[in-house]
């Protein structure tokens, strides 16, 4: 039955009007090395840049979670929510944040994209130095799993920064080694393997994209690096520095050369260039969107939804106002394995629908809601986080 359920939880990812609302950057400026100028918004489909959402210029508001108070930081020091090499990014969609680590740092900040205020977690869990460049932190994502994941040049440490009672925390998973087939593409040396960044796909793995163009696959649970293949289509200078997935699940890689931002298929990796000519220095990418995630929002009708998406108490809420609304619907959930984990009838009258369903013992990660009519026709999937 599992077979049979688990690609219900891969629907296709629809376009999103608002799509590069959710596509972040970090930013830099016309110099031959790495010197910071703002986190920005990116516009997924052209590869324009959009809002600036915090530069090197402003003037910071940064609270220390230990310490519970405002910090003022020496912006001579690599130790600073402005430093000027900054090359590792990931968007928490929870709360519009994008958490980041200066490259030369331990440090880890979290920039609200709406306050603009700067949360430090000090991290002193992670064994980066500035003088070696193994250890610099150069690529972070989103896991499917709700964590942010980072992990530096030579695959020593791979974090996982989690949340909880509202604090974030840190955990070293370990080393990540080569696979026995890697051969001469090894994940761990500095010219096919070192910088770039990472994306995740829906079962809390990672691709790792290399500066050189190379393309490893990371199983996280095993802590090996498969070596997939090398992007074509992208010039032989072109240095892969920042990845992130649009909306429609397709990966698109940038540049701190400034260059033309690519659309990669992941099938082939072959990349196009997006349309836009702006061609812009970016250290990193990042969104909230997966590869092979068709989880995301499908509905057949047009006024019913699932809310809210991240659960951090124990309730979701079901609304439904259609004609086409009519009788009993049922509602499952799925893990991420595909295993319906809780099953429940929703009464409908009048066409229409407001009901709150209880989650009961479901453990903190990734599910997928889906609403059937009383022919057994899925008319919705979401994807939810549960978070408590």
């Amino acid at each position: 039955m599992k077979k049979h359920l688990f690609p219900l939880f891969l629907l296709v990812l629809g376009a999103n009007v608002q799509a590069q609302q959710d596509f972040f950057a970090i930013a830099g400026k016309d110099t031959s090395s790495i010197v910071f100028s703002d986190f920005r918004v990116m516009d997924a489909a052209s590869g324009a840049s959009g809002e600036k959402i915090f530069s090197a210029d402003a003037a910071p508001k940064v609270f220390s979670q230990e310490r519970k108070g405002p910090v003022l930081e020496d912006k001579n020091s690599y130790n600073n929510s402005q430093a000027v090499t900054m090359a590792a990014l990931a968007y928490d969609p929870s709360n519009n944040n994008l958490v980041y680590m200066p490259m030369f740092s331990s440090n880890i900040y979290v920039l609200n994209a709406k306050t603009k205020e700067i949360t430090l977690v000090e991290n002193t869990v992670s064994k980066v130095t500035s003088c070696d460049i193994n250890s610099h932190i150069t690529r972070m994502a989103t896991g499917y799993d709700g964590n942010i994941y980072a992990l530096n040049n030579a695959g020593t440490q791979l974090l996982q920064i989690g949340k909880k009672g509202g604090q974030y925390t840190v955990s070293d998973l370990g080393i990540i080694k080569d696979d026995a087939s890697n051969g001469k593409y090894s994940f761990t040396a500095m010219e096919t393997g070192f910088g770039g960044d990472m994306i995740a796909d829906a079962e809390n793995n990672f691709y790792v994209f290399s500066a050189s163009g190379n393309v490893f696959k990371v199983i996280a649970k095993e802590l090996k690096a498969k070596f997939v293949g090398k992007i074509s289509g992208i010039p032989d200078s072109y240095s892969v520095n920042g990845s992130a997935v649009n909306s429609r699940g397709k990966v698109i890689v940038a540049s701190a050369k400034g260059d033309n931002l690519y659309e990669v298929d992941m099938q082939t990796l072959q990349a196009k260039a997006l349309p836009g000519g702006e061609k812009p220095h970016i250290y990193d990418l990042a969104s909230k969107y997966f590869i092979n995630d068709r989880a995301s929002s499908v509905s057949t009708l047009a006024n019913i939804d699932i809310y809210p998406t991240r659960v951090d108490e124990h309730f979701i809420n079901v609304t439904a106002n259609d004609k086409a609304v009519k009788g009993n619907l049922s509602l499952s959930i799925f893990d991420i394995s595909g295993k319906n984990v809780m099953k429940q009838n929703l009464a409908v009258k009048d066409n229409s629908l407001n009901q709150q369903v209880y989650l009961k013992n479901l453990v903190s990660g990734a599910y997928l809601v889906n609403i059937a009519d009383e022919s057994g026709k899925v008319i919705l999937n979401k994807k939810i986080l549960v978070t408590k």
